[in-house]
């Protein structure tokens, strides 16, 4: 009887398809990693950036929502006020506080203005606000026009 012969891969062929198998699904997950990380930075540099421009955002409402607004150094707040309501930032080392809202953003440097003048606390009428390097070293400067009654004070 003649014995019949199949046709398969030898044992040689086997191991170097696995090598290669390997080879591949380790590439296929590196280049993954990467990518993950990519996202991250990406995310990471987009929640900042909107952190800030939230900021901006709210500082440029109160403003023009409320007639006078005065720092104070020592407890670190800006309060803003009209006849009806009024707001209070706090300024902590990692965030920035308006009520119940909680800005996440770094600032480096603050610095308050009356009438083109800089001043430590009183009475203002414009805010610059520098934001850390991890926020990208980002410039907040917001204004209000005076009224007359605000040369009275």
């Amino acid at each position: 009887m003649k014995a019949t012969r199949f046709k398969a891969f030898t044992l040689s062929e086997m191991v170097i398809a696995l090598v290669i198998t390997v080879i591949v699904v380790g590439l296929a997950f590196t280049i993954l990693g990467l990518v993950q990380k990519q996202m991250w930075a990406i995310e990471s540099n987009y929640e900042q950036g909107t952190e800030t421009n939230l900021l901006r955002q709210a500082l440029w409402i109160d403003f023009n929502r409320y007639s006078e607004f005065n720092f104070d150094r020592i407890s670190n707040r800006l309060q803003g006020s009209n006849p009806l309501e009024k707001v209070i930032y706090t300024f902590e080392t990692d965030f920035v506080l308006r009520e119940k809202d909680t800005f996440h953003v770094r600032l480096a440097e603050k610095k308050f203005y009356f009438d083109g003048k800089s001043i430590s606390s009183g009475s203002i009428d414009a805010i610059e606000l520098l934001t850390g390097k991890e926020q990208g070293s980002k410039r907040i400067f917001v204004y209000k026009h005076n009224a007359s009654a605000d040369y009275m004070r």
